[in-house]
C-alpha cells in the first residue's frame, strides 16, 4: 500500500511538471485602436510543438488593474517542433493614460543557452499603449518577419523584424534583456557571445550577430518604439529565438538594393538576384506592407517566392496609386535562403520605397484689380489629399525638385502663404491678407498637395505675375534735414503706367498724406497735385530727430459729376536710426517699413571736419562701430539701397535716415575671475587663494580685485580685502580662530564697473580637541592642572567630571578646563584615583557650530 501511494504521488507530480513543461520560444503583443478608449489586441506566441503544455487561453493583464483570458483562435505548425499560436481580445480602458499590457506564461522551452534553467523561467512580453486624444488614434507597428530564426557558428547572422507602422509613425529600436517573472530582467541572463559584436541598429532594426561562437538556442528581446511629432506614443516588445547550428555551408548573398522614390500612379518593376557561393539551391522571398493585402488591399505589390539554382532572380512589381502615398517609406525585406539541411542559412536585404503624390498641374497667376493676384490650378489627382499649401516669394527662383524632394524647400526663399482645406478648393486670391499686394513686385508662387500624415506632393510649376500699375507707387522717403522742429524729408513716387480712360476719364489729382511714426495710421493730407507728372515733394517743419514718418499717395478721378477715389499707394516710411553707446563702441540699428526691398545699407559717420564718410556697407539692419575712443561724440546716418523686382521703376532706390549722435562710454563690466581655488592649512591656520589673471580681451582695464568672505554658507559675505594690482593672482589669509569660510572675487575696472562674482570656493575646518589621561596636582609646577592638549577650531565646551561612585566633582564651559583636582576647583583636594568625564565639544565648521561628545577617564595622582 505504501509503494502504491509513492507511485501515485510521483505520477501526479510528473503530470503537474508536464503541464508546466518546456513550452514558449518567442512572442509579442500588437494592437489596433478601434474607438477612443477601445483596442483590439493580439498575442502571437511560438511554442515547442512536442511539449505536452498547451494554452487554449492566455491571461492578458491590461495595465489598468484588470485582466482577461484571451482565447486562442489558431495554432499552426510553422517549422520543426515549432507552432504559431494566435490570441485576440478587445478591451476598453477607463480613460486617457499610458498602459503597459502584458502576459506572463509559466515556462520557456528548456535548454536556452543564455537563460540559466530556462525551462523554469516564465515567458514575459509587454507592450505600451498611450491613449492621448491630442495625438490622435494610434495602432502599434506590425512585425512582418517571424521571431524564429536560425544561423550557424562562425557565420554573420542578421535578423530584421520588418516592422510596419500603419499610421506612418517613426520607429526606433532598443535592445533589452529578456524578461521573466513580474516583468523583471531574468537573473543570470546574458547577451549571446560573439566573435566580434552583437548589436541592434536603433534606426533600421537590423539585429547583427557577428558571429555566433557556439551552437544552441538563444533568446533575445528588443523594443520597437513609436514616435509622432517627436513624442513617443507607445512600444512593442519582441522576444525572439535564434537556433545556431554547425555547418561548413556559406549563406547566399542578395545583390545591393537602393532606396527609391516613385510618383503615385507609376509602375515599379525591378529584379532581385541572390547568389549562393556554394552553388546551392536558393529560395528567394520578400515581406513588406505593399506585399500584404491586409495592409495594402488596393493594388498590392507582387514578388512571387521562387526556388531556383544559383543565381536566383525574382521580380518585384507594384502599380502604385494615390492611396499608397504616405510620409514614411515602405520597407521591403528580401530574404534569400539556401536549401541545405539541417541548417538553412539566409541573407536579408532591406530597401525603402517612398510613394510621393504628383505635383498639382497648370498653376497660373493673373493680376486682378489694383492689388491682388488670382491663382488657379488643376485639382490634384489624389483623392485622399487633405488640401493645398500655397507658397510665395518675390522674384523668380527657377526651382526644379530633385528625386524625392517634396514640398517647397526653405532654401528657395519661398514662404508659406496659406493652407487650404479640401482638394476641390483649387483657386486662391492673394491680396496680402487684405492689405493689398505692391505694384512693381514680381510675385511668384508654387502649390503643393498635403496629406493627413504630413506627406506632401512634389511642388507645382513656378509661376509669377506683376500687378498692373494703375496707381502711384512710392519710391522715396529720405530724410534731408535732421531737426526737432525744422526737419525735412524728400518724397517721390512713380506715376501710374496704365489708366482706363473709359472708367476714369479724368482730370486726376494726387493727394499726399503723412502719419507720425514708422507704422502710423492716422494720416493727414499735406499736399495735392493736379499734374500726374508732378511726383516729388519735400515735406518740411518736421521733428525728424525723434520720430520716423509714414507717407502714402491717394489718387482721385475728378470728372465733373463723377469724382471718386481711384485708390492709393502702399504706405512707405522713412528710415529711422537708433544708437546705443557702450565701451569703445556705438551700436546702430535702424528700421524702414517700405513696399520695395532694401538689400544693402551704407553706414555713414561724421569725421572731424564735420563731413560724412562711408565706413561700411552691410546687409543686416544692425551694426557695431567698434574701436572708438570713449567719452567722444560720434554721429551717423544710414543710406538704404533697394529696388522693386519690376524693371519699370527707378533702380536703385536710395534713401537716408536722420542723423543720430552718441558718446561711447565704458559701461561694460570687466570679466569675472576664473579658476579660483582654495587650500587651507589647519596647522598654520591660514587660507591660500589662487586664480587666473583676467583675459586681456575683457580684463585689460581691471585695476582692483575685491575679496569677499562669509564664515558660513548662511551668512552674508562682506569685503575683507582690496588688491590694487591686476597682476596679483594669489592671496594668503591668516586666521587665528578658524580657517572655515567661503570666498569669491569681483574685479573692478578703471571707471568703477564691477564684474560678476567669481565661483565661490570654501574651506572647511579641521577641529582638534584631545585630553590627557593623567595629571598630578601636587603644586610642583609640573602637570598641576588638567588641561587639553593644543586644540583648534573649538568655540566652547560643556564638561562634567565624576568620581567612581558617580558623584559630580567638577564642571566647566572653559575650553581650557584648568581643573586643579579639587572639588569644584575649590580648596578641597580630591583623593588620588580614576575620575570619569563627559565632555561636549562645540567645534567650528563652515555650516555652523557642531557638537561632539567625548567620554573618557583621567587618573589623579601625587597627592592625597
Amino acid at each position: 500500500m505504501f509503494r502504491r501511494i509513492i507511485f501515485l504521488t510521483a505520477a501526479i507530480l510528473f503530470s503537474c511538471f508536464q503541464s508546466m513543461a518546456t513550452h514558449n520560444r518567442a512572442g509579442e503583443i500588437t494592437y489596433q485602436q478601434i474607438a477612443l478608449l477601445t483596442y483590439r489586441v493580439q498575442i502571437v506566441t511560438y511554442t515547442k510543438t512536442s511539449s505536452p503544455a498547451d494554452r487554449p487561453l492566455l491571461e492578458m493583464n491590461w495595465g489598468d488593474g484588470t485582466k482577461d483570458s484571451l482565447p486562442r483562435l489558431s495554432k499552426t505548425t510553422v517549422g520543426p517542433d515549432i507552432s504559431r499560436c494566435y490570441y485576440e481580445g478587445v478591451h476598453t480602458f477607463p480613460g486617457p493614460s499610458a498602459y503597459t499590457v502584458y502576459f506572463e506564461d509559466p515556462n520557456r522551452n528548456g535548454g536556452v543557452v543564455n537563460i540559466p534553467g530556462s525551462v523554469n523561467v516564465p515567458f514575459y512580453v509587454e507592450s505600451q499603449i498611450i491613449i492621448n486624444p491630442i495625438l490622435g488614434y494610434n495602432n502599434s507597428p506590425v512585425l512582418l518577419q517571424p521571431p524564429i530564426d536560425n544561423g550557424a557558428v562562425g557565420k554573420i547572422f542578421i535578423h530584421n523584424p520588418n516592422a510596419y507602422d500603419p499610421d506612418g509613425d517613426s520607429l526606433s529600436y532598443e535592445l533589452i534583456k529578456c524578461k521573466g517573472s513580474g516583468g523583471l530582467d531574468i537573473p543570470g541572463y546574458f547577451y549571446p557571445a560573439a566573435t566580434n559584436s552583437f548589436s541592434l541598429d536603433a534606426v533600421t532594426g537590423d539585429l547583427i550577430w557577428d558571429a555566433p561562437t557556439i551552437q544552441g538556442e538563444f533568446n533575445v528581446a528588443f523594443l520597437i518604439h513609436e514616435w509622432r511629432n517627436g513624442v513617443e506614443i507607445g512600444f512593442v516588445e519582441r522576444d525572439m529565438q535564434i537556433e545556431i547550428g554547425v555547418t561548413n555551408d556559406n549563406p547566399p548573398v542578395i545583390n545591393n538594393l537602393n532606396d527609391i522614390c516613385v510618383t503615385a500612379g507609376d509602375f515599379i518593376s525591378f529584379p532581385v538576384t541572390a547568389v549562393d557561393p556554394d552553388g546551392n539551391m536558393i529560395t528567394l522571398s520578400a515581406t513588406g506592407a505593399p506585399l500584404d493585402t491586409a495592409y495594402t488591399p488596393i493594388s498590392t505589390a507582387s514578388f512571387p517566392e521562387i526556388t531556383d539554382v544559383s543565381p536566383a532572380t525574382g521580380t518585384f512589381t507594384w502599380q502604385t496609386e494615390c492611396v499608397h502615398v504616405r510620409k514614411a517609406p515602405y520597407q521591403i525585406l528580401f530574404k534569400a535562403r539556401d536549401n541545405v539541411t539541417p541548417i538553412n542559412l539566409v541573407d536579408l536585404k532591406r530597401m525603402n520605397i517612398t510613394v510621393v503624390a504628383p505635383a498639382p498641374q497648370n498653376l497660373t497667376a493673373v493680376p486682378t484689380g489694383n492689388n491682388s493676384i488670382q491663382l488657379n490650378w488643376n485639382q490634384t489627382t489624389c483623392f485622399n489629399a487633405t488640401g493645398y499649401k500655397i507658397y510665395r516669394r518675390i522674384g523668380f527662383y527657377g526651382y526644379t525638385p530633385s528625386q524625392c524632394e517634396t514640398g517647397v524647400p526653405a532654401y528657395t526663399g519661398y514662404t508659406l502663404l496659406t493652407t487650404i482645406q479640401g482638394i476641390s478648393n483649387n483657386s486662391f486670391k492673394d491680396d496680402n491678407n487684405g492689405t493689398g499686394l505692391i505694384p512693381g513686385n514680381d510675385y511668384c508662387y508654387m502649390v503643393i498637395a498635403y496629406f493627413d500624415d504630413g506627406a506632401e506632393s512634389y511642388a507645382s510649376n513656378e509661376t509669377c505675375a506683376i500687378l498692373i500699375q494703375n496707381l502711384p507707387v512710392m519710391t522715396n522717403v529720405s530724410v534731408v534735414t535732421t531737426n526737432q522742429s525744422a526737419g525735412s524729408i524728400y518724397l517721390a513716387w512713380s506715376k501710374p503706367k496704365t489708366i482706363d480712360s473709359t472708367q476714369t476719364p479724368g482730370p486726376f489729382e494726387y493727394r499726399l498724406l503723412r502719419a507720425q511714426d514708422l507704422t502710423g495710421t492716422t494720416f493727414t493730407q499735406i499736399a495735392t497735385f493736379s499734374d500726374l507728372n508732378d511726383t516729388i515733394y519735400t515735406d518740411t517743419g518736421l521733428n525728424t530727430a525723434d520720430h520716423g514718418w509714414n507717407y502714402k499717395v491717394e489718387m482721385y478721378n475728378l470728372t465733373p459729376g463723377n469724382s471718386f477715389k481711384m485708390g492709393e499707394s502702399v504706405a512707405a516710411s522713412s528710415v529711422y536710426l537708433t544708437t546705443a553707446a557702450t565701451d569703445n563702441t556705438v551700436q546702430l540699428s535702424w528700421q524702414a517699413i517700405v513696399p520695395w526691398t532694401n538689400s544693402q545699407y551704407v553706414i555713414w559717420r561724421q569725421n572731424g571736419g564735420g563731413t560724412y564718410a562711408v565706413i561700411d556697407t552691410v546687409t543686416s539692419t544692425t551694426y557695431d562701430d567698434t574701436g572708438l575712443a570713449n567719452d567722444s561724440l560720434f554721429c551717423y546716418k544710414i543710406e538704404t539701397i533697394g529696388s522693386y523686382t519690376s524693371p519699370a521703376f527707378v533702380n536703385p532706390i536710395l534713401n537716408f535716415s536722420e542723423e543720430k549722435c552718441d558718446i561711447s562710454v565704458d559701461n561694460i563690466p570687466p570679466c569675472a575671475v576664473s579658476g579660483l581655488t582654495i587650500s587651507a592649512a589647519c596647522e598654520r591656520e591660514s587660507v591660500d587663494l589662487n586664480w587666473n589673471k583676467p583675459d586681456s580681451a575683457c580684463g585689460n582695464d581691471v585695476v582692483t580685485y575685491e575679496l569677499y568672505y562669509s564664515p558660513t554658507h548662511a551668512q552674508q559675505p562682506y569685503l575683507i580685502a582690496e588688491l590694487h594690482d591686476r597682476n596679483i593672482t594669489s592671496y594668503t589669509r591668516d586666521v587665528a580662530d578658524s580657517i572655515r569660510g567661503c570666498y569669491y572675487l569681483i574685479t573692478v575696472d578703471s571707471v568703477g564697473n564691477r564684474s560678476a562674482e567669481s565661483d565661490i570656493v570654501c574651506a572647511e575646518t579641521c577641529p582638534v580637541y584631545t585630553l590627557p589621561n593623567v595629571f598630578s596636582p601636587d603644586n610642583d609646577g609640573k602637570n598641576d592642572l588638567f588641561v587639553p592638549f593644543p586644540y583648534r577650531f573649538v568655540d566652547h565646551i560643556e564638561m562634567t567630571v565624576y568620581n567612581r561612585w558617580g558623584n559630580k566633582v567638577f564642571e566647566t564651559t572653559d575650553k581650557d578646563i584648568k581643573w586643579k583636582g579639587t572639588k569644584d576647583n575649590g580648596s578641597l583636594r580630591l583623593s588620588d584615583g580614576v575620575y570619569y568625564y563627559v565632555c561636549t565639544v562645540y567645534e567650528i565648521y563652515i555650516d555652523g557650530i557642531k557638537a561632539r561628545t567625548i567620554h573618557g577617564a583621567v587618573q589623579l595622582i601625587g597627592g592625597k
